[in-house]
């Protein structure tokens, strides 16, 4: 039996990072039995300091795409209907949104305030009040070091809304009036799209970058239709 290691519910949605949302949505979009440990605790013992990570059978996988990898060859290969070419597509549409979405997503949730502080408030508030003072400060300016370190950070805020913007748009245009982006059935490019997308549109944030993905009814669409076919 797979186990998946999480941070656990918060925010609206499965989990708060789209990288452990989208490892759960392949397994189920495979089929492949798994359960859920759930625990902010997690990242302590994460073999790259990150979640997800899987154990299955003693065997820990880290890194949510050695980690589709890993399921592809040693259980259900989602992309076994693509030909070579939609393959090469999906990973380099699945690696666009790990390296360029993913990080305005942390901006959104991390950099501006109105939602930093609800943000703060889920995944610090139980904490206790001295610890609760001093800890968030420390997360958002490694953060913040994070994104100016990758790129996304020394670009203004209407310009990473543009970037979010401009991957919205595109995603959109690619998907159509499919509901899978390669056609009629799921592969891992779709649960990573699900895990990048649910983030935005199915979380209970309401702020400029959540409206922004609202406003485009196929996705929206694509992420109901997805949580009513494997997650209800």
């Amino acid at each position: 039996m797979i186990i998946l290691h999480g941070f656990g519910e918060n925010l609206g949605v499965k989990d708060p990072s789209p990288m452990v949302l989208k490892v759960d949505a392949y397994l189920r979009m495979a089929g492949i039995n798994f359960t859920n440990n759930n625990h902010p605790s997690n990242l302590q013992k994460a073999p790259k300091g990150k979640l997800p990570f899987i154990v299955d059978d003693g065997k820990t996988v880290a890194d949510s795409q050695f980690i589709f990898e890993y399921l592809k060859t040693n259980h259900v290969n989602l992309d076994e209907n693509l030909s070579k070419e939609e393959s090469a597509q999906a990973y380099l549409l699945t690696k666009s949104l790990d390296e360029n979405l993913y990080f305005c997503l942390v901006y959104s949730r991390w950099m501006c305030e109105d939602t930093w502080q609800i943000v703060k408030k889920a995944f610090f508030g139980k904490l206790p009040p001295i610890v609760r003072s001093i800890v968030p400060t420390i997360v958002r300016k490694k953060l913040k070091r994070n994104l100016e370190g990758q790129g996304i950070g020394k670009h203004s805020h209407n310009e990473i809304v543009h970037i979010t913007q401009q991957s919205f748009s595109a995603l959109s245009n690619l998907l159509g009036e499919k509901d899978y982006f390669f056609g009629q059935q799921p592969c891992s490019f779709d649960a990573a799209a699900y895990g990048m997308l649910a983030s935005f549109i199915e979380t209970t944030v309401d702020d400029e970058f959540t409206q922004m993905a609202r406003n485009y009814p196929n996705l929206v669409q694509y992420c109901k239709r997805i949580k009513t076919h494997f997650y209800s």
